[in-house]
């Protein structure tokens, strides 16, 4: 049984990838095409979820759940009848549950819109440097604390591995998730300093992580060819609320030139 190589190994770790300097396997056409390609850089998208778009079509659910209860108490007259404790009860009952429904909506939007349209990654051949879009936040708080990050990396302290999870589904059950997780380490050991997600779901996993290795060894011209057009990160569908009300991938200037340019 073959043992991580990093340390630590990304959480639920299945196995490393070949590193970034190790010949590329043979690799099929990419599940979805790349935001951009040439013989400069390289873009993937890293859409947050492929169901981005549920949760916003809930917050009226929320609001509508406010004023059915709030009819219940005046129409049964729960605020006047009774004695003071009784009416006192009522009252925080209905502030507790007010407040319950007020915080899911405000959960729920912040779920989905809160993130940017896309988290994509450039890679860089020519310098040989990875530049990830990213966002911290804190999930449960939804008034705060949330801002893209921008981060810049040489492209031989790069690793790569998959992971699998088992994770709980809304009805009770259990859901596989997987996915690659890229790690940066600490030059000339495997010392994680960094770690983030290539791609969630996909179901070619050494497929993704070939054709970029394929790409920055041999170039373009290497990569089989994608008969889907590319998308830029904010092209996002018109139907799709919680993406088209998402912050717009913005790089900083001088990132963005760097990223998408020889030395």
């Amino acid at each position: 049984m073959p043992s991580p190589m990093l340390d630590p190994p990304c959480p639920g770790w299945k196995r490393d990838l070949p590193g970034p300097t190790d010949p590329p396997k043979a690799l099929g056409g990419p599940e979805q095409p790349p935001n951009y390609l040439d013989g400069i850089y390289l873009e993937l998208s890293r859409r947050s979820s492929s169901v981005r778009g549920t949760f916003v079509v809930t917050v009226p659910l929320c609001a509508y759940a406010f004023i059915w209860q709030l009819t219940i108490a005046i129409r049964y007259d729960w605020f006047s009848s009774g004695d003071m404790t009784d009416r006192l009860i009522a009252l925080f009952v209905i502030a507790l549950c007010s407040a319950g429904y007020f915080y899911l909506a405000a959960f729920l939007y912040h779920i989905d819109v809160s993130t940017p349209r896309d988290l994509p990654i450039r890679f860089n051949r020519v310098r040989r440097r990875i530049y990830v879009y990213g966002f911290h936040q804190v999930w449960w708080n939804p008034f705060g604390g949330r801002y893209a990050t921008t981060a810049s990396h040489d492209w031989n302290d790069v690793r790569a591995e998959v992971w699998e999870q088992w994770g709980p589904t809304a009805g009770g059950g259990l859901i596989i998730k997987w996915g690659v997780s890229i790690a940066i380490v600490k030059p000339g050991t495997n010392e994680v300093l960094e770690r983030f997600h290539l791609s969630t779901y996909n179901q070619d996993l050494d497929n993704l992580w070939a054709y970029v290795c394929t790409y920055m060894q041999l170039g373009p011209d290497a990569l089989p060819p994608c008969d889907i057009e590319p998308r830029d990160a904010n092209d996002v569908p018109a139907y799709n609320l919680a993406l088209r009300w998402a912050p717009l991938v913005e790089w900083p200037e001088a990132m963005d030139i760097e990223s998408r340019s020889a030395p």
